[in-house]
């Protein structure tokens, strides 16, 4: 018998809850759609409520063994949302401080959120989008090298590996290796980036395909508009085999149908990758094949729930 020493403890720490996420079967949105099946993790699920939580453990992680994060340096980054809190949600947890550039326009939900966690937050113009958040973050590191652990998620490697090692392998695993598509929107790329690779790695007859909001001027919050932004150095374009454009109002009409026909409440930017997943599975059915589709849902609505289009029919 174990000593009581040498016992684990009961539960689980917050780190431990990241990851693992349920694989939901959206057969109502492929209703229909014979010899397709359509798969999605539910990235909500995390402590944080949403996908950032694996990059943002992955860099902090990352900077403290690498010496780069020390008790008494503030962490420091650029984000329109999801990773800022993520950030703050682990400052608070282990007890480093958390500075954060934001476009001020981010959903309010996000900055109650933030304000909960006690993070420390600069908002910025809302015109310049995430491109002025990493700008003003940049300025920051830069002048005060000394007191920030930049940890600039758009350049960080620790971003997409973290999918790399968890999302991807996930995927494989509770499809039983059946997956012949992937799908995911492009933020800071990391999700696509690390998926994609390891995907690929396990058989690379699987289709890679990203998708981004189609206009510069949009309401995909969390998604850039990399023809008319600045492109993460982390993005390697030649990895996807196809890029698909996403209209906002298609994505606010397939948040609210994934709602009030399928009891799913999830974020913008997961109603966008549903949205993607179900053109590609019409394609596929019109050509007469057969297809396992596995997308992200990076969150779930309970930030956007102040967004008029929840009250259109």
């Amino acid at each position: 018998m174990e000593s009581e020493k040498t016992q684990s403890k009961p539960g689980v720490s917050l780190p431990e809850r990241i990851g693992g996420t349920p694989l939901l079967r959206l057969d109502h949105s492929v209703q229909g759609l014979a010899g397709i099946t359509l798969l999605a993790k539910a990235e909500w699920v995390n402590p944080g409520g949403s996908v950032k939580d694996r990059a943002t453990a992955s860099m902090v992680q990352d900077a403290r063994d690498r010496g780069l994060l020390t008790p008494g340096k503030t962490v420091l980054d650029a984000s329109s949302g999801n990773t800022g809190i993520a950030f703050a949600m682990l400052g608070a947890a282990f007890g480093f401080p958390v500075h954060l550039a934001m476009p001020a326009n981010v959903s309010p939900e996000r900055k109650r959120i933030l304000r909960a966690y006690g993070a420390s937050v600069e908002w910025t113009d809302p015109d310049k989008g995430s491109d002025g958040a990493i700008l003003r973050a940049r300025e920051l590191a830069g002048n005060d090298p000394d007191n920030f652990c930049y940890m600039d998620q758009y350049s960080n490697d620790a971003n997409w590996l973290a999918h790399y090692r968890t999302t991807g392998p996930e995927i494989w695993r509770q499809t039983g290796g059946r997956v012949t598509h992937f799908i995911a929107g492009l933020g800071t790329t990391g999700t696509f980036m690390g998926v994609a690779r390891r995907l690929k790695e396990f058989n690379p007859a699987v289709q890679a395909i990203s998708f981004q909001p189609d206009s510069p001027f949009h309401g995909l919050e969390g998604l850039k508009h990399l023809g008319a932004s600045m492109v993460p150095p982390i993005y390697n374009p030649g990895l996807a085999d196809r890029q698909l454009a996403v209209e906002t109002e298609a994505a606010y009409d397939m948040a609210r149908r994934l709602a009030r026909d399928g009891g799913l409440l999830v974020g913008i930017s997961a109603a966008a990758a549903v949205h993607a997943s179900v053109q590609i599975a019409r394609e596929e059915v019109a050509a007469g094949r057969s297809a396992v589709i596995v997308t992200v849902l990076p969150d779930s609505a309970d930030k956007y729930l102040s967004e008029r289009f929840w009250e259109e029919e």
